[in-house]
């Protein structure tokens, strides 16, 4: 039987998670409108690569999320350092992320690079490509929207393939790869394999 202070943690923990809820969905209607169309990084780190592609794309939204606040903090002052108006970066976990992006706000491109691959068999459940979070990604993405997986760990992207291969919503594409930044991970790594997905109509 739940006790009084167990009920109390409760309420506190839910009335956080809805405070920091709507702090990012006011950061991110900030900058983004209701019918805004971007590029999107999940766990874009110090922001070596959007940043980077940012300036190559100087027509294109960018946004980049980390769940380390230090790490937004370091990829704000690289955004700043370089003058680049259309790049934002959040601190924030990529469904709340979703849940809190204006209704008719679209991503027409995300990356996502080297995540955490969370090899042991019972850790499988935190890692970033599950049939829940590609379903809720694939209602915010544009029809010809395109997803971008790299990773150097094999068992992960053969685990990657396998699940966008058998989601309804989505189809391995053979797109190429828009564009080369080599990150920290992807020098450090001896290999590394890359995959493009696009919705199914």
């Amino acid at each position: 039987m739940e006790t009084k202070r167990e009920s109390r943690v409760g309420e506190v923990y839910l009335s956080l998670i809805a405070d920091r809820r709507k702090a990012l969905a006011d950061a991110v209607t900030g900058v983004l409108d209701d019918g805004a169309q971007f590029v999107w990084e999940i766990g874009s780190g110090h922001g070596h690569f959007l940043t980077a592609y940012a300036a190559q794309h100087r027509d294109a939204v960018c946004v980049g999320i980390d769940i380390i606040g230090e790490r937004v903090e370091r990829a704000r002052r690289k955004r700043n350092r370089a003058g680049l108006q259309d790049l934002h970066f959040f601190h924030a976990e990529a469904g709340l992320f979703l849940e809190t992006l204006p209704p008719r706000a679209a991503i027409a491109r995300v990356f996502i690079l080297f995540p955490d691959p969370w090899p042991k068999t019972r850790h499988h459940k935190h890692r970033i490509i599950q049939p829940a979070f590609l379903a809720l990604l694939r209602s915010r993405m544009r029809e010809d929207a395109e997803l971008f997986f790299r990773t150097d760990h094999r068992a992960y992207f053969d685990y990657a393939k396998f699940t966008l291969s058998n989601h309804p919503g989505w189809r391995i594409a053979n797109s190429p790869w828009p564009f080369e930044y080599e990150s920290v991970f992807q020098q450090r790594a001896s290999a590394h394999y890359s995959l493009c997905a696009c919705p199914c109509h």
